[in-house]
């Protein structure tokens, strides 16, 4: 078995695209998870009369700094401060200088233009629009893998448990998965926003408990073909109990059918979350979501044309590398595809 994946592996590999699609998807991802590192108003390091302070992972009182009437250190005139004052003091701030939250007083109008200090302009709330992008792409990113992991693992169960023991269980399974299968999910949401605060978690558990019957219906289907094969019978005669047959035997040989499936139901994540943002019932405001500012890209699409650029073309490029990643997948997991 090792044999085979590792087979599949260099499949994969052999085809360029789909292999430098995951190493940019990836690398994407990886830097959105440190985006507090990365674009923060608050600075990495600050070195104040010869004290280390690290806002990041600490608040502090402003009056630590010498700045009176107000509850939030400033941490741009602080920065202007030490640069002035040339004692010694000095603020390590992040590259892009601004978080997701925080709008800029100093410009004229929102949305702004890009410039200097705001490389793809601002929102509608003078709010860094390179800011928004990244930390919406990591919220994209785990509502997708989330949603992703726990529907293919419920799947993956009651697929299994169907497809293995059959009969009643299989029959009665079924007829629950048809009836779970016609919910309307959408209009659940609507009334669970109406009645919880909405939220990413209860998102990704709705999401999750009704997007399960498909990889059900997937798996149940290999566990009836592959369930009388030999290897099956050998485990049988050999003492092996039924779970250990279903997940240690069956479904490394039947899981191919999902494994092709996964590039796909993450780009239905990803596009799933950002219609629900889009039409206001997704993660409540102020939220950087890629579905927030595509509803800003419509209503300011004459006089701000980045925000529908960039948004649009940063979620284009995410469901493509995805689409790459799929063809890559797709043909490593066929036989016929592999000999060549």
């Amino acid at each position: 078995m090792k044999r085979l994946w590792l087979e599949r592996w260099r499949a994969f590999k052999r085809r360029p695209s789909s292999y430098i699609a995951l190493l940019l998807l990836l690398a994407l991802f990886g830097i959105s998870l440190f985006a507090e590192l990365l674009a923060n108003e608050k600075p990495l390091l600050v070195s104040f009369q010869g004290m280390l302070y690290t806002p990041l992972w600490q608040d502090y009182d402003p009056v630590v700094f010498g700045q009176q009437d107000t509850f939030l250190v400033d941490w741009r005139l602080l920065a202007e401060q030490a640069t002035q004052a040339g004692e010694g003091d000095w603020v390590l701030t992040t590259p892009l200088g601004w978080g997701p939250y925080e709008s800029d007083p100093a410009l004229l109008r929102y949305p702004a233009p890009p410039s200097a200090a705001h490389p793809l302009g601002t929102d509608d709330k003078g709010r860094d629009l390179l800011a928004r992008l990244l930390y919406g792409f990591r919220l994209s990113m785990v509502f997708a893998l989330s949603v992703w992991l726990l529907s293919f693992t419920i799947g993956i169960g009651v697929g299994a448990v169907q497809g293995y023991l059959g009969g009643a269980v299989d029959f009665y399974g079924q007829r629950f998965n048809e009836i779970w299968s016609a919910v309307p999910v959408f209009f659940l949401i609507l009334i669970l926003i109406a009645v919880f605060t909405p939220s990413l978690l209860l998102l990704i558990a709705v999401m999750s408990l009704f997007g399960w019957p498909l990889i059900a219906q997937y798996l149940r289907a290999e566990f009836l073909h592959l369930r009388r094969s030999d290897f099956v019978e050998a485990a049988r005669a050999l003492g092996a109990s039924p779970w250990r047959i279903m997940f240690l035997h069956i479904l490394p040989n039947g899981i191919t059918p999902l494994v092709t499936f996964t590039p796909f139901t993450i780009a239905g994540g990803i596009t799933g979350i950002a219609a629900l943002d889009y039409l206001g019932f997704g993660v409540p405001p102020p939220t950087p979501s890629w579905g927030e500012l595509l509803r800003q890209a419509l209503s300011h699409f004459t006089t701000a044309w980045w925000i529908a650029l960039y948004t649009v073309g940063s979620m284009f490029t995410v469901l493509l590398l995805l689409v790459f990643i799929n063809e890559g997948v797709r043909e490593a997991f066929d036989p016929r595809q592999r000999k060549r």
